[in-house]
């Protein structure tokens, strides 16, 4: 178990942020050399630094810093790939890993998402932003046969340090691409709306646990489960107090998880969206759709930007889950669906080369041909280009909660459906048991019929599509419930239910039917608690009708002609997130077994879905 573990491990940190390329490319045209750069407190920083062999003309940097190791380490040791695609690689760029402080071989404590600290005063006030400007500072001083232009990259934990780049205001840092990037942690990846992703515990020691020494190896240990039946295993373990087993007092996370279960300052501080202001860099975002870990940050970043600066601002939304666009995978297939042959590829080649061609070896000049949007529609299955995310020309449109049907038409007479939820019973996420990797992702897209014959499931839909209806942009759930309990969570699941005659993809998925399949679109999850303020959670007055609003994450996809939208609500969704004891406590990861009571939910007609509708 502890074998799959690891290499679970590497499929993390190492496989989704790589691209898959034949080893032999990077030694035979690039140096390879490695320093500790110090920074302005004296910590030094590991930076390995992929030069090009040939020197008749000069280059520009592209750095990309990370939690996750500059592996392998040794100057004789190279990477199969760098840099962020096999098309830049060949275009030539002066390629910079640096393991961020507090990692690996490079000095320092380690803090999770670290907070930012605007207007120094001394020396010893470091963040990411001081230590981006050190590094690019020292780059751009020393490293020979560059041109004085700097680029910054980076998937997931890279991701939010490549956001992060934007506030050192270093004058050579001319084009940053955060991707799949981590806005905030009570939103992404750990939390959603409040609720945490119980699916992200076994990932925890890799965030949580402080290296002794300077190393080029891991030092921390995931949990043994006994079972690859993680269902089975965390409906056996009971409260989230009984997994403190697993955890000693050296993993720092865990203990900063239980303590901080609301939004309060540590959090607050920690989130990246509210200092990026008055940005001068370009900025291009890129996210997938499908990203299971980090959807809210890509999505959020572009739009932060976008309110408060006036730089170049640009944002790429592809049918990927995390990371895939970095890969050179034939097809897109995200579980059970196909989107389309070579898509990161056409990503790579004509959309992220291009941007850091224009801003890092053109500097800038001549025209630069991508639009603000480039966004592929997962209903249509083709790309999209807008000169504004969400587009223009949109309207909002409510759909009613009606009986078991999603209609327009606003209820005067206003009914219920009601369900009883069992926390000895919660509803699935997924078919699956057999989960890959430490982080589950396949969901995304996957069959809903499974959840929507289950009596504890409520399932709304509309007739028989007679023509395309295409969602561009955000989608608001406007939910009047009750529950006889004093917590609840409520989660909202929009999906593409597909004809009879849906032709079968044997090539994808020679398990399953398509006829009537039901995909999953996007779903979002409010921990009841905070349906007023994130800060300051509050129980529910039982048996009393209560609004509760979930904002859904954005999508582009059309519903075809003879397609069905649906809309499913349900109270648990397990074991992606930890389950609420449906009575009330302060803190609930110090549930007791008698917390977690049976209740009776209600969703009333007059609950509507806000849907962004393109025209």
């Amino acid at each position: 178990m502890k074998k799959l573990l690891f290499i679970a491990l590497l499929v993390f940190t190492t496989s989704v942020f790589a691209q898959d390329k034949s080893q032999g490319t990077t030694s035979e045209n690039y140096t390879k050399k490695e320093v500790q750069i110090k920074m302005r407190d004296g910590a030094t920083l590991f930076t390995a630094i992929y030069a090009p062999k040939d020197r008749s003309k000069k280059y520009p940097i592209i750095m990309q810093r990370t939690p996750y190791s500059c592996a392998p380490y040794g100057e004789t040791e190279f990477k199969k790939s760098i840099g962020p695609s096999d098309t830049m690689m060949k275009e030539g760029y002066i390629v910079v890993y640096q393991d961020v402080r507090g990692r690996y071989m490079s000095d320092g404590l380690y803090d999770n998402m670290r907070a930012f600290i605007p207007n120094k005063k001394v020396k010893t006030q470091v963040d990411e932003a001081s230590d981006t400007y050190d590094t690019i500072d020292w780059l751009v001083k020393n490293v020979e046969n560059n041109n004085g232009n700097v680029g910054v990259w980076g998937i997931s934990y890279p991701g939010f340090y490549s956001t992060y780049s934007l506030l050192s205001n270093h004058p050579a840092l001319k084009a940053v691409s955060p991707q799949a990037c981590i806005a905030d942690f009570f939103f992404d990846d750990f939390h959603h709306n409040g609720a945490y992703l119980l699916s992200y515990w076994k990932a925890t020691p890799l965030f949580g646990i402080q290296k002794a020494e300077k190393t080029d190896k891991g030092w921390f240990k995931f949990p043994d489960l006994g079972t690859k039946d993680d269902y089975q295993f965390f409906l056996d373990a009971g409260p989230l107090s009984n997994l403190d087993k697993f955890y000693g007092k050296d993993n720092e996370f865990w203990q900063q998880l239980k303590d901080h279960s609301s939004y309060d300052d540590f959090w607050q501080k920690r989130g990246i969206l509210q200092h990026l202001k008055d940005i001068k860099p370009a900025v291009m975002t890129v996210g997938g759709w499908f990203d299971a870990e980090d959807l809210y940050g890509p999505l959020n970043t572009y739009q932060a930007i976008e309110k408060s600066s006036k730089n170049y601002n640009t944002i790429v939304m592809g049918p990927w889950s995390h990371g895939d666009w970095a890969k050179n995978s034939a097809s897109a297939v995200i579980g059970n669906i196909k989107f389309g042959d070579s898509i990161s590829g056409f990503y790579q080649k004509n959309i992220e080369a291009k941007f850091f061609r224009h801003f890092l070896k053109d500097n800038g000049k001549g025209e630069n041909k991508l639009p603000e949007a480039y966004v592929f529609d997962t209903g249509s299955k083709d790309w999209k280009t807008y000169d504004v995310w969400p587009p223009k020309n949109i309207v909002k449109e409510s759909f009613y909660l009606a009986s078991d049907k999603l209609t327009t038409a606003v209820q005067t007479n206003v009914g219920f459906e009601e369900f009883i939820s069992d926390p000895k019973k919660p509803v699935s996420f997924t078919e699956d048991i057999n989960q890959k990797g430490i982080t589950p992702r396949k969901y995304m897209t996957d069959d809903q019929r499974f959840a929507a014959r289950r009596p504890d499931v409520l399932v709304f839909e509309t007739d028989v599509l007679t023509d395309d209806t295409t969602l561009a942009g955000d989608i608001l759930a406007q939910l009047q419930v009750s529950t006889s309990g004093t917590d609840a969570d409520w989660i909202v699941k929009v999906i593409d239910v597909f004809p009879n005659d849906e032709p079968e993809t044997p090539e994808v998925a020679p398990y399953l039917k398509m006829s009537n399949y039901h995909m999953m679109v996007r779903s979002e999850v409010m921990r009841g608690r905070f349906r007023n303020s994130f800060i300051n959670p509050e129980p529910f007055v039982a048996n009393e009708k209560t609004a509760v609003n979930i904002k859904l994450q954005d999508v582009m996809h059309t519903f075809k002609k003879g397609h069905k939208i649906q809309i499913q609500v349900q109270s648990t969704w397990f074991p992606l997130i930890d389950l609420n004891p449906q009575t009330y406590v302060d803190n609930i990861f110090y549930a007791k077994p008698e917390d977690f009571k049976k209740q009776t939910h209600r969703v009333y007609s007059d609950s509507k879905i806000l849907f962004t509708v393109l025209k």
